[in-house]
């Protein structure tokens, strides 16, 4: 496999709401992640402080993708929100007497995860959504499609279970997956992927190494707008060799 990745936040000078990572989980294999968390500043930086290590311990402890989900899920309604607010308070300060004025807020977190493993022609892709952006599949004909199916946010639903799914990528077949400050990049009424605009610029990039897959659409995005992107952006490409 060979990837390539593009991570802008909006704000050059505070923390991004998106994050991502790729990492070895044992055995062969290794996993990857992409994920948003609802708002920014402070308190989305501590869910994805908290959110990542996570992901990575329950990856490498040999739980299924789905189960990580579960266990994500579970551990976001348990502590991130009591320490989202812990920092909120400790950055901005109290509100007058009664505290902050919004009071704690359930920080709600969109992540696609999936794990890859080798096998003789190709490599395995077990993946899910969580109230993420679905990824898409390009194959070497430049045929698009959606993968994975749509499933609720992660800190909403107590005791959620989530589902995966199986691909196969094979040669020459590449994985892309964004956040939505790609597909909810505007231009006046207009957003990036209206009428599977994402899936069209993937498809022109048939042919294309992973980074210049990654280039091409970083700068379709940005080319789709007068204005610079009001909105964290991140994308992750993966291709099969």
């Amino acid at each position: 496999m060979s990837s390539a990745l593009v991570h802008e936040p909006c704000d050059k000078a505070g923390p991004s709401g998106d994050f991502y990572d790729l990492f070895p989980c044992g055995d062969g294999r290794w996993c990857f992640a992409i994920g948003d968390v609802q708002g920014k500043g402070p308190e989305a930086a501590v869910v994805i402080g908290l959110a990542r290590p996570w992901l990575r311990l329950l990856a490498r402890e040999g739980y299924a993708v789905a189960e990580v989900l579960d266990r994500l899920n579970q551990l976001l309604l348990d502590d991130a929100t009591e320490a989202a607010d812990a920092a909120a308070r400790a950055f901005v300060g109290p509100v007058g007497p009664a505290g902050p004025a919004d009071g704690p807020q359930t920080r709600f977190l969109s992540l696609l995860f999936g794990q890859l493993r080798p096998f003789d022609g190709g490599v395995q892709c077990t993946l899910a959504s969580a109230g993420h952006p679905l990824p898409l599949l390009l194959g070497p004909d430049g045929r698009v499609r959606t993968v994975a199916q749509p499933q609720t946010l992660l800190g909403v639903v107590e005791d959620a279970v989530y589902s995966s799914e199986i691909i196969e990528l094979r040669r020459g077949d590449t994985l892309l997956c964004v956040t939505d400050g790609v597909t909810e990049r505007r231009s006046g009424s207009r957003q990036f992927d209206d009428g599977d605009g994402l899936a069209a610029a993937l498809a022109g990039c048939a042919g294309l190494t992973a980074p210049l897959i990654a280039e091409r659409i970083k700068r379709l995005v940005h080319e789709f707008g007068v204005r610079p992107p009001d909105d964290d952006l991140a994308l992750l490409v993966l291709q099969a060799e």
